[in-house]
C-alpha cells in the first residue's frame, strides 16, 4: 500500500494543485532560460514546495521519473538533521565537481530555516556565486527564521494555502481513479479540516477510506471518524434561538456534551455558523460561503428567517463567550448563559426598536 500523498504526487507543473502563480513563473523561467541560481520556496506545510523543487530539478535536466541521472544530479538535504557548519562544508565540496550526467546539479535543501547561523554564514558565498551548473532550491515553512543575507541572495516564491474547493476537486479526482464512492459533503469536510494543506487532506482521506469497510466515503463516517460536530446541530440550535426556545437550546447543548464534544468547540462552531448566515444575507458575499452546494440552500433559508441585527448581536455575544471561556470557573454554565442571552435576543431587539420609536414620537410632538 502506498499512501495517496505519495502515489499521486505531481510529476509535472500541470498537476500541481492551487499554485498556478508559482508554476507559471517557473515554467516561463525555464522556457526563457532565465532561471535564478538560488530559489527560496516558502509557505505552509503540505502545499507543494518540495514537489515543485523536484519537478523543476527534473525539467531543467530533461529527466523523467525513471532517469538514472536523478540520483547523480539531484541532491536532497534535510537541514533539520544536517544543520551544522560541517554539513554545509561537505555540500560546498560537492558543488565544485561538474555534473557527470545532464546539464545541472540541483541541490534541494528542505527546512532551511533549521540551519545554524554559522552554517548560514558558511553558505553565503557559494549561494551568491555558485558555478554555472549548480542551482540551489531552498524550502522552508518559516521564512522569518532565514537570515536576511540569505533572503537577499534568493529569488523568493511564496506558496499559498490551497483553496478548499481546489482540495475537494482533487480528492474527487483521486476517488474516481481509485473507484471509491465519495459524497461531496464528506470531501468538503475533509478539505476544511486540512486547513489549506493538500498532504493533510490526502492523509485524512486515506484514513476515512480505511475506516469504511465498503470503501465508501460518506459524510456520516467522516464526522464520526474525525470527531467533528455535525452542522445540523447548529441549524437546530439557531432555529430554537429564533423561536426564543431556551429549553430546547439547552437540551441540544447537553446532547452535544454527552457525545464527548468540548463546549469551546461548540461555541467556535456556532460563531462560524452565524458568520455563514450573515454572508448569505447579501448576494455579493455568498461567494465567501465555503460550504458544499447541498448546505448552501439550508444556510440561505435560515438566513432569510434571521434579521441582520439579530445575527450581529448574536455574533457579538458569542465572541465574548469565546474570549472568556478559558477564564471561566464553570464553563458549562458560561455557555448555557450565552444560549439564554441569545434566546432572549429577539425580544431585546424588539424592545429597543419600540423604545426608539416612542422616543421619535415624543420628539415630533
Amino acid at each position: 500500500f502506498v499512501v495517496s500523498a505519495r502515489k499521486y504526487r505531481p510529476k509535472g507543473f500541470e498537476e500541481v494543485v492551487g499554485q498556478q502563480h508559482i508554476t507559471t513563473t517557473l515554467q516561463n523561467a525555464i522556457d526563457n532560460n532565465q532561471l535564478a541560481q538560488a530559489l527560496l520556496f516558502c509557505g505552509p506545510r503540505g502545499v507543494g514546495k518540495t514537489t515543485c523543487a523536484r519537478i523543476l530539478a527534473r525539467m531543467i535536466n530533461d529527466f523523467d521519473e525513471s532517469s538514472e541521472g536523478n540520483s547523480l544530479n539531484i541532491f536532497e538535504l534535510d537541514a533539520a538533521s544536517n544543520n551544522s557548519v560541517d554539513d554545509i562544508r561537505n555540500l560546498i565540496d560537492q558543488v565544485r565537481y561538474p555534473p557527470q550526467y545532464g546539464k545541472y546539479k540541483v541541490y534541494i535543501i528542505d527546512e532551511v530555516h533549521m540551519l545554524s547561523n554559522a552554517a548560514f554564514n558558511a553558505f553565503l558565498k557559494t549561494l551568491e556565486e555558485p558555478p554555472p551548473y549548480a542551482i540551489f532550491i531552498l524550502a522552508t515553512t518559516e521564512k522569518h527564521k532565514v537570515i536576511p543575507t540569505i533572503l537577499s541572495r534568493c529569488q523568493i516564491f511564496d506558496f499559498n494555502r490551497i483553496q478548499i474547493s481546489d482540495i475537494a476537486d482533487h480528492l474527487k479526482f483521486i476517488a474516481e481513479k481509485e473507484n471509491i464512492k465519495a459524497e461531496e459533503s464528506a470531501l468538503h469536510l475533509i478539505s476544511q479540516k486540512a486547513d489549506g494543506a493538500l498532504r493533510d487532506a490526502l492523509s485524512i482521506f486515506d484514513l476515512i477510506v480505511t475506516f469504511s469497510s465498503d470503501r465508501n466515503v460518506t459524510y456520516q463516517s467522516t464526522i464520526d471518524n474525525l470527531h467533528i460536530l455535525d452542522y445540523e446541530y447548529y441549524f437546530r440550535v439557531v432555529d430554537h434561538l429564533l423561536d426564543e426556545d431556551i429549553a430546547n437550546s439547552l437540551l441540544i447543548f447537553d446532547e452535544i456534551l454527552k457525545q464527548g464534544f468540548d463546549g469551546h468547540n461548540f461555541i467556535i462552531g456556532l460563531a462560524e455558523h452565524i458568520r455563514n448566515l450573515m454572508v448569505c444575507k447579501d448576494n455579493a458575499t455568498v461567494a465567501l460561503l465555503e460550504v458544499p452546494e447541498v448546505a448552501k440552500e439550508k444556510y440561505t433559508e435560515q438566513a432569510n428567517k434571521s434579521s441582520l441585527s439579530f445575527l450581529l448581536s448574536a455574533l457579538n455575544i458569542i465572541s465574548h463567550c469565546d474570549l472568556n471561556y478559558k477564564a471561566s470557573k464553570n464553563q458549562r454554565l458560561h455557555v448555557e448563559l450565552t444560549l439564554m442571552k441569545l434566546s432572549n435576543l429577539k425580544a431585546a431587539i424588539s424592545l429597543a426598536s419600540l423604545s426608539q420609536d416612542e422616543g421619535l414620537k415624543k420628539k415630533v410632538m
